[in-house]
């Protein structure tokens, strides 16, 4: 699949969004940030990437934490997965949090996001007076347990 890209003025000496590896489904994408910004603790972030795309229509672009950054240093992309809409066409912008203790430097080029390409479906609703009964039935948040 080939997904137009437009590099944006402040971004044309970053990378282009790339796999780590041949089995990734994320490609890594790039903080397109003037010096460096300072993520502090329980702070929130935009950060620009640059680049603007057109997803074709039937698909969306998810915009996804990467594991390392989370796992080592507390940062997350929120409302992951965010979503790039087929009709969107400004800069994507990631936003992240900073759930550590310690703050966070954001260099230009740091590799701060993945993006997913996934298909979509767009759902009619069907209103029903009474829905098909299944074993859970109604049950959530926590009621089949944690253990096997």
């Amino acid at each position: 699949m080939r997904i137009h890209l437009q590099r944006l003025p402040h971004a044309l000496d970053l990378p282009l969004p790339a796999y780590a590896t041949s089995g990734s489904a994320g490609m890594d994408v790039h903080a397109a940030v003037t010096g460096s910004v300072t993520l502090e603790p329980g702070a929130i972030v935009m950060i620009p990437t640059g680049i603007a795309l057109a997803v074709p229509m039937g698909y969306e672009c998810q915009v996804r934490s990467r594991s390392g950054l989370a796992a080592k240093n507390g940062v997350f992309a929120l409302n992951a997965p965010g979503t790039i809409d087929s009709d969107y066409r400004g800069e994507i912008q990631v936003i992240l949090a900073n759930f550590s203790k310690k703050p966070f430097v954001i260099e230009r080029g740091s590799r701060i996001a993945q993006l997913v390409i996934a298909k979509h479906e767009h759902a009619e609703w069907a209103v029903v007076d009474e829905l098909a009964a299944t074993a859970r039935g109604d049950g959530g948040f926590g009621s089949t347990g944690v253990h096997p």
